[in-house]
Parts: structure tokens; sequence; C-alpha cells
């Protein structure tokens, strides 16, 4: 399953699960409007890779009460207190993801068109989640402070969403009773972090102090569940093989020049070595292109980077991915994708970023009792939005008889296909319209696709 979120104002989300299959192969199709005149010359694959994109993979299970049925039996002592930190770090951060999600969605809808429905969704799904955790607190004292991390960072987390919601809502008296309940949930999570003494008071009324203890918090959820990685850029002996081959077939060449004209001349005069000057000068032009060209073709079809993953706790290998990134023409395009981003005059000027990477996971290795991974795919469009036109459109129109003119931001489609091929031979295809101005990704619309 391949999912399609904003991160933050500028940033795609793609999360893809692995699930009890071991092998996965994910395809990213990017179609860039050719007005902002993206090419290899001006963001060439390598700088796209390095500085737009980032990973993270997670263990993951569906079950999303799993996680803290583990970390009961842990406390039981039916499980080791390894066990317990993975497992209440997984419930932990996927209730941090879910309310991201959800709050997120709101947030980006119109003041206006946001129900008390979708609020009250939340909020129970929420409270609902907190009063499960904070059933089971653990009788270990190493555990006991491991639990209160995590129920310290859970409730300021929620603090800081429902506050986010009520700056969000419309500042009218239909919405002052949803208002009110958030801001009671919130006054009662900053009532039950002092009852519990998570906080000191200097933290307390200090908000950057208070901030930066809940970033190290955060990355106390994410240690034990986010494997780490290890990534090589594949290609590096081909590359001085090319640079060699490529150096020698033209030492050859002006070589039996520079022979050919020793013996045209019969001696050292000022036209052989204004050619020997010459002969020189295109070596040095052509060096480089014909090194590029055969290491093109070479590398053609070959993964560029490997990822190795660990798993955080046993730094045993867990797994690993091949990954490439290339320009891609229309033509050469698989003909399900062209026939999903239909043919129309203005979509044969698009520049096309093709992303492919081949997942193989050792589930064997994974912490006793999960079978199952996440990885999310954060791809910056700052590199793109920066090929955009400053400023904005003029607008007029009438109103009332009179002729009232507005500024309009510049917008720009871009469409995202993703195929997905499991290890059972499936294959699924999703696709996304997401529209952009120079300052943020301002919509994204998942696309029905007709089988």
């Amino acid at each position: 399953m391949v999912t399609v979120d904003k991160h933050d104002g500028i940033t795609l989300k793609i999360s893809h699960a692995i699930g009890t299959s071991k092998r996965s192969n994910l395809d990213i199709y990017l179609f860039v409007p050719g007005e902002l005149g993206l090419s290899q010359e001006i963001i060439s694959e390598s700088d796209f890779y390095y500085s737009s994109i980032n990973q993270k993979r997670t263990y993951y299970s569906d079950k999303t009460l799993l996680p803290l049925v583990h970390s009961r039996l842990a406390k039981r002592k039916r499980l080791s207190s390894r066990q317990y930190r993975v497992s209440l770090s997984l419930f932990a951060y996927q209730y941090v993801i879910a309310l991201d999600k959800a709050v997120n969605n709101i947030n980006s809808l119109d003041k206006e068109s946001i129900t008390e429905q979708e609020i009250d969704e939340v909020i129970e799904l929420a409270l609902d989640i907190l009063k499960r955790l904070r059933r089971s607190i653990p009788y270990e004292e190493n555990l006991k402070r491991y639990y209160a991390n995590i129920d310290n960072y859970l409730s300021w987390y929620t603090e800081q969403n429902f506050l986010s919601l009520v700056a969000h809502l419309p500042r009218n008296d239909d919405y002052a009773t949803l208002k009110s309940r958030l801001i009671n949930i919130v006054e009662r999570e900053t009532a039950h972090r002092r009852l519990n003494n998570y906080n000191s008071e200097k933290v307390r009324s200090d908000l950057t102090r208070m901030s930066n203890k809940m970033r190290l918090l955060r990355r106390l959820i994410e240690h034990p569940i986010v494997l780490k990685e290890k990534t090589t850029s594949l290609g590096k002996n081909l590359r001085r093989a090319s640079k060699g081959i490529a150096t020698g077939f033209v030492m050859v060449f002006v070589t039996i020049l520079a022979i050919t004209a020793r013996e045209y001349w019969g001696e050292i005069t000022v036209s052989f070595i204004v050619l020997m000057s010459i002969l020189y000068a295109l070596r040095e032009i052509f060096k480089d292109d014909l090194r590029d060209v055969l290491l093109r073709w070479v590398r053609k079809d070959k993964p560029k980077w490997r990822k190795r993953y660990f798993d955080p706790t046993t730094n045993k290998i867990v797994g690993q991915k091949l990954e490439w990134l290339d320009y891609k023409v229309r033509a050469i395009l698989p003909d399900r994708i062209k026939t999903i981003r239909k043919k129309r005059v203005v979509q044969r000027e698009e520049k096309i970023l093709h992303y492919h990477s081949e997942t193989e996971m050792s589930t064997s290795r994974f912490m006793s009792g999960y079978e199952e991974t996440k990885d999310a795919l954060l791809i910056s469009m700052r590199a793109l939005t920066r090929l955009m036109d400053k400023g904005s459109n003029k607008v007029y129109s009438l109103n009332k008889g009179q002729v009232v003119r507005e500024s309009v931001d510049k917008r720009h489609l871009f469409n995202l296909i993703i195929q997905e091929n499991g290890e059972d031979g499936g294959t699924k295809f999703y696709r996304w319209k997401i529209i952009l101005n120079r300052t943020k990704i301002v919509a994204i619309e998942q696309i029905d696709i007709d089988d």
C-alpha cells in the first residue's frame, strides 16, 4: 500500500509498507511541467538525490494495538525489557504519525468547511489511545522511566496538535463549544504532566527548553524502531575504468595524428607546434565528454545507490535496497504508465524524473513479534519551486458593475504516478495531482485509475 501526503509546506511524504512479503519494487514517476525548464544540466540526478530525497524505514504493525499488547506482556515479564521499549516506542510512533495526518488533513481545509464531526473523531481517537496507554504503568524502575518519557511526549504532542486546531478554527460563535472542548483537553494534559512531575518548573516556564526537551524525547521514541541505514554510491570502479579508457582512447588518437604530422612536415616547425597545440586542446575538450558518454553506456540500467538496513538494537543487517534515479523521455516509458498519463500536446514538453527501488528485507532477523516495515520517502520540492517565476498574475473581474483587479499566485500542476510490484507478482498503480506555487504545496489530489 502506497500513500502520499504533505510532510510540511514544501515536502512530499510517500509512505510504502512492506507486509509479509520480503521483496518489493517501487517505481515513482514525477512529471514536471516543461515550462520550468528542468534538465540534467540544471539539476543532475545525483544532486537531486542527495539534496531533495530523505528516507526513514521503521518497524511497523497494521494491528495498531499489537505493540501495546507486547508492552503489557513485557510488563508481566513474559517478554524482555528490550521488547518492552520497542513495543511502546512503536505504539507511540504510530500514534504520532496518525495524529499528524489527521490534524494536517483538517488544517489543510478551508476554515469554513471544517465540520464538528471531523474534530470529534480526532479527539475521541486521541483520548482513547492515551487512555489505553495509561492503563499499564510498569513496576520496574527502568521501564517506568521509559514509560514516563513516552507519556510525557505524547501528552505534550497531543496538546500542541489540539492547540493548532484551535488556532485554525474560524473565529465565530459556531465553533465556540468545540474550541472550549479542545482547550479543556489541553488544560487536562498540562495538569497530567504537572501531577506526574514530568518536567521541572524551569522547563515549563521556558518554551525553548520545553521544545528542545520534547525533540530529544522524540528521538528516544524513534531510536528502537527506526532502522539504521548505510548508503553506498555504486559504480566507483566503473567511473575510474571509464575515465582511464576515455583518456587512453583520446591519447591514441592524438598520438597517431602527431606521428602523421611529424612525417608530413619532416621536422619541428611553427605549423607543427600550432597543430600539436590544437590537438591537445581538442583532447581536453572531448576527453570528459567521451568519459561521460562511456560511463552512461556502461552503467545503463544499473543501480546507483545501495542502502543497507541494520536493527538499531542488535546492529544486525535486516535488509537492503537498491536505488535508481534518472531522467526519462516519454517514448521509453512503459505502455501502462503512458496510458495512465494520457497524451496531450502540453505533456510532450514534460520532464520526467524516474525513481526505482528494489527492497529485500530479512524478516527472520527482525525484532521478535514484527514482520513488517514502513518506508517514508520525503521528497523536497524546493529545488523545483526555485525554477518557478516570481510574482503573481493579474486577473480582472466584474463585481456589481465595477472592474476589480486581483492578484493570484502562479501555480503549476505536477503529476505523480507510482507503480508497486509485490513479491507475489501483483502490480498496483496510483496517481496523484500535486499543485505547487513558489512557496508551498497547495493541494494533493489522488486520481482514480481505470483498470
